[in-house]
């Protein structure tokens, strides 16, 4: 989700949210923005077969989320003649505004690193404050951060146990984009401009996060391989439709299966560049990585939001302690959605 209407009530009279909007139209940096799986209902709102779609929603009260919100999807037919008598934004195609709903519409995941890098590629700058990553996450994965700052601080303090809490301390300021005096004897460690030194905790944020997400779907990732190996659809159903779902579990596996190596593989590099700061005293090496770091995230965001697409729809669709009932079709509709999901192009080498 990308919620512009909490950016606009907790950023209100910044400076850099002020010069550089998410969108130019005030409507728009309003809105909330989910990915959305279409429901049959919905297909026709398209002029081609599609799954999923980029869900605008225009809060009729920005202060009170109880009255509703109004909702149209990007590129759903007569999307720009709906914008402009439903909501009042007039686009055409050249608008910066049409162009960051196009680049939102074809960017598989609304996270912030991956937003931003795709927004950057295309020449498009938002301020900051549109790219942190939402409180509820923060909290959550601050023990993690904590635990990965660790090295750093043992590094620079010992392991005493005095000295623990600055791990919690500097993890903080990382995950704020803090920039103060305690954290300047890191910036010239590590040799970085001021600029490029907040670019360089950017992308060190981004590799947090990206590691502790990869780490709460485990447990929840196996649960559901294992679910979509033996659901079987109610009632009968032909003998090639029970071929066609037996292939598309085995293909699902090995993607899901690739798609999770391969991010694991990219954040080993990580932790390659890391631990050549903390254990082998090289802070340059980590220095380059990070300022380099912005052309993974599309890889990782890709497959990470492909994951979590898996994983959030399987356990709205089947909860737990819940017979699973599905017909057929369903169930291929379904699996054909999570094959497209994974299909991340040639790159991909089958498991």
């Amino acid at each position: 989700m990308l919620n512009l209407r909490s950016v606009a009530i907790h950023k209100r009279g910044d400076p850099d949210y002020e010069e550089k909007p998410f969108f130019q139209h005030p409507a728009l940096n309003k809105a909330i923005i989910v990915k959305h799986r279409l429901r049959a209902n919905e297909y026709d709102e398209f002029y081609g077969y599609r799954r999923t779609a980029t869900k605008i929603l225009l809060p009729i009260e920005i202060a009170d989320l109880r009255i509703g919100a109004r909702y149209l999807f990007v590129g759903q037919k007569n999307f720009n003649s709906l914008l402009e008598t439903t909501y009042g934004v007039t686009l055409s195609p050249e608008d910066r505004d049409m162009r960051v709903l196009t680049i939102l519409d074809e960017t598989p995941s609304l996270d912030p690193f991956l937003m931003r890098e795709q927004l950057k590629r295309h020449g498009i700058e938002a301020a900051p404050c549109y790219f942190d990553i939402s409180e509820a996450d923060m909290n959550r994965m601050f023990a993690f951060a904590q635990g990965e700052i660790q090295q750093l601080v043992e590094m620079s303090f010992g392991g005493e146990e005095k000295y623990k809490a600055h791990a919690g301390k500097l993890a903080r300021k990382i995950l704020m984009n803090a920039n103060d005096a305690e954290l300047e004897p890191l910036r010239q460690t590590m040799q970085l401009s001021p600029e490029q030194y907040q670019e360089g905790i950017f992308c060190w944020k981004a590799f947090l996060y990206y590691k502790w997400r990869l780490s709460t779907v485990v447990q929840d990732l196996n649960l559901v391989v294992a679910h979509i190996e033996k659901i079987d659809p109610r009632g009968s159903i032909s003998h090639d439709m029970r071929a066609a779902l037996g292939a598309s579990r085995e293909q699902i596996r090995k993607a899901i299966l690739a798609a999770y190596r391969k991010v694991s593989e990219t954040l080993r590099v990580y932790d390659d560049a890391y631990e050549g700061m903390t254990k082998r005293g090289d802070p340059l090496r980590f220095r380059d990585f990070l300022l380099k770091a912005p052309a993974l995230f599309n890889d990782l965001g890709e497959r990470l939001g492909a994951i979590d697409h898996i994983i959030s729809f399987w356990r709205f669709r089947f909860p737990a302690g819940r017979k699973a009932i599905v017909t057929g079709d369903e169930l291929s509709d379904i699996f054909g959605d999570f094959e497209q999901s994974l299909s991340f192009g040639p790159r991909d080498q089958a498991a």
